[in-house]
C-alpha cells in the first residue's frame, strides 16, 4: 500500500472549552487529575487514552508511508510528551499556533496546514479527528478502509455510522447513500428528522484522492470565516454540488465526543462503550435457523415459479458465537468425527452419515460474509471468533438441514459484527446463503428453504421472472400460521440408491413443452393453495397438496423419485391422508384430519421402519 503513496493526518487542534470549563469547576476532586488534558488525551474503556486508540489502529507501516498529527499551541506540549511516549515521530507533529477558541484557524485549514508545509499535495490522505471516542476501541481494521478506497479510484471515501437511538440528527452531519453503489449522494449538516429519514452519522473520517485535497485551497479563499472552516461544510459543498464523487463506507461502531461535549457525555458515553465491550466479549451470541417443509408447488422455486413453505419447531440448527484470542471453528462430534473406535466404525459412520458435515459450511458463509462486506463498503471490527454449532435436523431427508446450518451462521456473524438488515436487507439474506452454497461449495439448490428459514413460518413465495428482474429477489408473503394438523413421516436410514439422475431442469432450459407448462401448473396450485388457506377451507388444501404430488410423479417419472419415497407416499393414501414431498425426497409430508385413522397410519408408518413426527409450526418473524 505505501507504493499508493497513502498518508494520514491525525487532527486534535480543537479547544473542548465547555469540557475543559466543567472539570475545572467540579468540585468532587474525582476528575482533578483530567485538569488541562486535552480531549484526545482524555481515558477510554480499557485504561487506555482516546488517542491511544487511533494511534494502535494506524501504526501499521504497510499502510502509511507517513502519519501526521496537527494539534495547537495551547496543548502541544501535552501531545509532545504523548508523541515520544508512544513512538511516535516528534518531527510530525505540528502546531497550528492558536490558544483559545478565539485565534483557531479551523479543522479544515489545520489539514490544509500539514499539506502544505508537509508538501502532501500528490498524496492520496486519510483525515481523521483524534478525539473522537469510539466502541469497541481500537478493533475496527483500518486496512479495510484503505481497501475499499483503492477499490472505487474514481472517488473519495466517507466512514459513517448508524446512530444510536438517542443521538438527534441535530448533532451530526448527515449521509444518503444509495444503496446499490454506495455512492454519497447527499450531505446534510445537522438536520432536522423531517429533512431526513437516514440516520447514517458522518464523522471526520475520510480518504482524499490528490484533486480533491487540491480543492481545500480553493475552499479556504471562498470562504474565509472559521465557522465555514469545517469538514462538514466542506463536503457539503463537494457532495451536494456534485464536484466530486465520494463513496460511503460503514463502520460498524459508534462515535462519540464530537464537538462541545461536556462532563456528563464523557462520563456516559466511556460509560456505555465500556458496558459494550464487557458485553461482546462475556456474553455467546447464539441463533437458530429452523428445518423447513414445502407445503405447495415445490420445486418450482428454482423455475421462477410460486411455492409455499413452512419453517417447523421440531428441527432446527444452531450456531454459537463468542469473543476469543484466534478465530477458530469448531467440529461437531457427531456430524465431523475425527475419532473412531475402529476401522469398521469408521466405515459404518461414513457410510450412514457420508464426508460432508456442518463445518464447510461454517467456514464457507465466514468467507463469503467477508466479501460481501469488504465489497458493499462495510468495514468489520477486528474480532476474532469461535463458532460452533449443533442440529437435529434428520439428514437426507430434504428438510433443509444444510442451508439451515448456514442461516444460522450467517446470523450469528451479522449480531457480532452489529450488522442489521439495513446492511443486508432481509430480502437479499436468502441470495446470499444460496450463494454460500452454490458458488463456494457446488451444492445444487434454490431460494425457497433460504427464504422461509430467513422469513420464518407460513410464507408465500412467487420467484416469477419480471418479480426477480425487477426487484432482483422474490415477492415474500406471510400466510395466517393457522393450519390443520399436518404431519412428518422419514426414513430412519435414508437412501438415494434406487433414484435415478432427473433430467427436468435441462429440459426446462432448453424450452420443453410439458415441462413449461408443469412448472405453470405448480405455480397456479401454489396461488389457489394459497386462497385455500386464507379462508381456512382444509378439504381443498389436502386436493391441492395431492394434485401437486401428481403433477410431480408426472413430470419427474418413478424411476427419478424412487421407490421408497414412491412406498411412502402409497402409505399415507392408503389412509386417505394427502401426501407429498417436503422436499427432495426422503420424508413424505401429509394432512389427515382424522385422529382414528391417523394413529392407525402412524403405526403403520412405523411398522415399516419410518418415523413419525407431529408437525410444530414455527412462529414467523415480523416481515
Amino acid at each position: 500500500m505505501v507504493g499508493h503513496g497513502l498518508v494520514c493526518v491525525i487532527l486534535t487542534a480543537g479547544h473542548a472549552q465547555k469540557l475543559s470549563k466543567e472539570i475545572e469547576a467540579d468540585t468532587s476532586n474525582k476528575y482533578s487529575h483530567l485538569k488541562g488534558i486535552p480531549k484526545a488525551l482524555l481515558p477510554s474503556p480499557r485504561g487506555k487514552r482516546i488517542l491511544d486508540h487511533w494511534w494502535d489502529a494506524l501504526n501499521t507501516r504497510q499502510l502509511f508511508s507517513e502519519v501526521f498529527l496537527v494539534t495547537n499551541g495551547d496543548k502541544y506540549k501535552h501531545f509532545e510528551r504523548w508523541a515520544t511516549a508512544s513512538d511516535f515521530p516528534l518531527v510530525n507533529l505540528i502546531n497550528d499556533g492558536s490558544t483559545m477558541p478565539e485565534n483557531a484557524i479551523g479543522a479544515l485549514a489545520d489539514f490544509e496546514l500539514v499539506v502544505r508545509t508537509k508538501n502532501l499535495h500528490n498524496h492520496h490522505i486519510l483525515v481523521i479527528a483524534g478525539d473522537m471516542l469510539f466502541q469497541q476501541d481500537s478493533k475496527f481494521d483500518i486496512a479495510q478502509v484503505v481497501d475499499y478506497y483503492f477499490r472505487n479510484p474514481d472517488g473519495d471515501l466517507a466512514i459513517y455510522y448508524e446512530m444510536e437511538p438517542s443521538e438527534p440528527t441535530t448533532s451530526r452531519g448527515i449521509v444518503e447513500v444509495c444503496p446499490e453503489t454506495n455512492k454519497i449522494l447527499k450531505f446534510l449538516e445537522k438536520p432536522s428528522p423531517e429533512e431526513t429519514t437516514s440516520r447514517n452519522a458522518s464523522v471526520v473520517f475520510y480518504t482524499f484522492r490528490c484533486e480533491t485535497v487540491a480543492r481545500v485551497s480553493a475552499y479556504l479563499q471562498e470562504f474565509p470565516l472559521v465557522s465555514q472552516r469545517t469538514f462538514g461544510s466542506y463536503m457539503s459543498w463537494l457532495i451536494n454540488d456534485k464536484k466530486v464523487t465520494v463513496y460511503g463506507m460503514k463502520l460498524p461502531t459508534g462515535f462519540q465526543l464530537i464537538g462541545q461535549v461536556g462532563l456528563k457525555d464523557y462520563e456516559s458515553w466511556v460509560s456505555y462503550f465500556a458496558s459494550q465491550a464487557e458485553k461482546e466479549s462475556t456474553e455467546p451470541i447464539i441463533r437458530r435457523a429452523y428445518a423447513r417443509v414445502g407445503l405447495m408447488g415445490n420445486p418450482s422455486d428454482g423455475f421462477h415459479g410460486k411455492t409455499i413453505s413452512l419453517s417447523i419447531s421440531n428441527f432446527w440448527a444452531e450456531v454459537t458465537i463468542r469473543e476469543s484470542q484466534t478465530l477458530r471453528l469448531i467440529p461437531h462430534p457427531l456430524s465431523d468425527p475425527t475419532e473412531f473406535g475402529s476401522i469398521a466404525d469408521l466405515h459404518a459412520i461414513s457410510d450412514k452419515e457420508g464426508y460432508l458435515g456442518g463445518l464447510r459450511l461454517l467456514q464457507a458463509t465466514c468467507k463469503k460474509f467477508y466479501h460481501y462486506c469488504a465489497t458493499r463498503g462495510i468495514a468489520l471490527t477486528r474480532r476474532n471468533f469461535t463458532l460452533s454449532y449443533d442440529t437435529n435436523i434428520p439428514r437426507q431427508v430434504g428438510l433443509a438441514g444444510s442451508s439451515a446450518i448456514v442461516t444460522a451462521t450467517l446470523k450469528c456473524l451479522m449480531a457480532f459484527y452489529n450488522l442489521t438488515n439495513k446492511d443486508m436487507p432481509k430480502p437479499l439474506q436468502p441470495q446470499f446463503i444460496l450463494e454460500v452454497e452454490k458458488e463456494e461449495l457446488r451444492i445444487n439448490a434454490g431460494l425457497q428453504d433460504r427464504v422461509v428459514q430467513i422469513y420464518e413460518g407460513l410464507v408465500y413465495m412467487d420467484f416469477t421472472k419480471s418479480v426477480m428482474e425487477s426487484e432482483g429477489h422474490g415477492h415474500y408473503q406471510h400466510l395466517p400460521a393457522t393450519l390443520p394438523p399436518l404431519f412428518l413421516a422419514y426414513l430412519s436410514n435414508p437412501s438415494d440408491s434406487g433414484r435415478i439422475h432427473s433430467d427436468v431442469a435441462a429440459r426446462w432450459q432448453q424450452g420443453d413443452e410439458a415441462v413449461v407448462q408443469g412448472m405453470q401448473r405448480f405455480a397456479e396450485l401454489t396461488d389457489t393453495a394459497r386462497d385455500a388457506i386464507e379462508r381456512s377451507d382444509w378439504e381443498a388444501l389436502a386436493e391441492l397438496m395431492t394434485a401437486n404430488f401428481n403433477l410431480r410423479r408426472e413430470l419427474y417419472s418413478d424411476a427419478a423419485l424412487g421407490p421408497e419415497n414412491i412406498w411412502m407416499i402409497n402409505i399415507g393414501r392408503n389412509f386417505g391422508a394427502a401426501v407429498k414431498f417436503p422436499g427432495s425426497g426422503g420424508a413424505v409430508l401429509g394432512l389427515l384430519n382424522d385422529p382414528a385413522k391417523m394413529e392407525e397410519m402412524r403405526h403403520q408408518y412405523q411398522l415399516e421402519g419410518c418415523v413419525v413426527v407431529d408437525i410444530i409450526p414455527r412462529q414467523p418473524s415480523p416481515l
